[in-house]
């Protein structure tokens, strides 16, 4: 039976190799969960659980699995020493699960602090348009393998908010377009649709806007549709590959 461990830090880089100054491929935010199939003194290797990514992380005193029973739906919740929000010690992001231990009038404890209540929901809460809250990492910058307030990528940006609502979401745009199904055409676009490019991938808001986390602009940005595709044809030479509905 495999050995699984919750990452019990506000944010874990995931290395491709086992060096720090190799390539930054995701990120764990707190509570993700993962198995390790080699170690040594300094790495892990290690399986993220949520999405079967693989990579290096730093040997850090992880903690074993703990069952979350709450999940961060802010873009950023501050972690206090004591329920009463004078010692902010630390921050964690959207999509963070955490375990409540105790309650205290606005407060929910967990083995980092305390939390507001108010910024968290039920491990098995589901908004009806999971992409609802998108708009929070508006002018988050862009950071390549990033998946928190503190810097996402485009991919990310589609995983977190399907992650959040419980549905699996592969972690890449080559995967993410295998994954979905359903195809559209540009002409019957409407809101929630996900545009994919070759390494790149953007959610529909409205007829005529989408979001992405976009590189050449260093941030999480709101662009027009069209705008945006005739801009990614011009500067990077891309084509639409797909277009999907979830």
């Amino acid at each position: 039976m495999t050995k699984y461990f919750t990452n019990n830090f506000t944010l874990t880089n995931l290395y491709k190799k086992p060096s720090s100054k190799s390539e930054i491929v995701t990120q764990m935010i707190y509570g993700d969960t993962f198995s390790i199939s080699k170690k040594d003194k300094n790495w892990l290797k290690i399986k993220i659980k949520e999405d079967g990514y693989y990579g290096f992380v730093k040997n850090r005193k992880f903690s074993k699995f703990s069952k979350p029973t709450h999940k961060v739906n802010v873009l950023r919740s501050k972690i206090f020493k004591l329920s009463n929000k004078r010692v902010k010690i630390n921050e964690i992001s959207f999509g963070s699960k955490i375990k409540v231990l105790e309650t205290k009038k606005n407060f929910l404890k967990f083995s980092n602090g305390w939390i507001n209540k108010n910024d968290v929901k039920p491990i098995t809460y589901k908004e009806k348009n999971p992409f609802r809250k998108i708009s929070i990492f508006k002018n988050i910058k862009y950071k390549w393998g990033g998946k928190s307030f503190r810097g996402i990528d485009c991919s990310a940006l589609i995983q977190i908010f399907l992650n959040f609502n419980n549905k699996f979401c592969p972690r890449d745009t080559k995967d993410q377009v295998k994954f979905f199904k359903k195809n559209i055409e540009l002409k019957k676009i409407k809101k929630n649709d996900i545009i994919y490019w070759k390494g790149h991938v953007a959610l529909v808001i409205s007829k005529k806007k989408l979001i992405h986390a976009y590189g050449p602009l260093r941030k999480t940005v709101v662009m027009g549709i069209d705008q945006t595709i005739k801009r990614i044809e011009k500067t990077a030479k891309l084509k639409v590959i797909g277009i999907k509905r979830i």
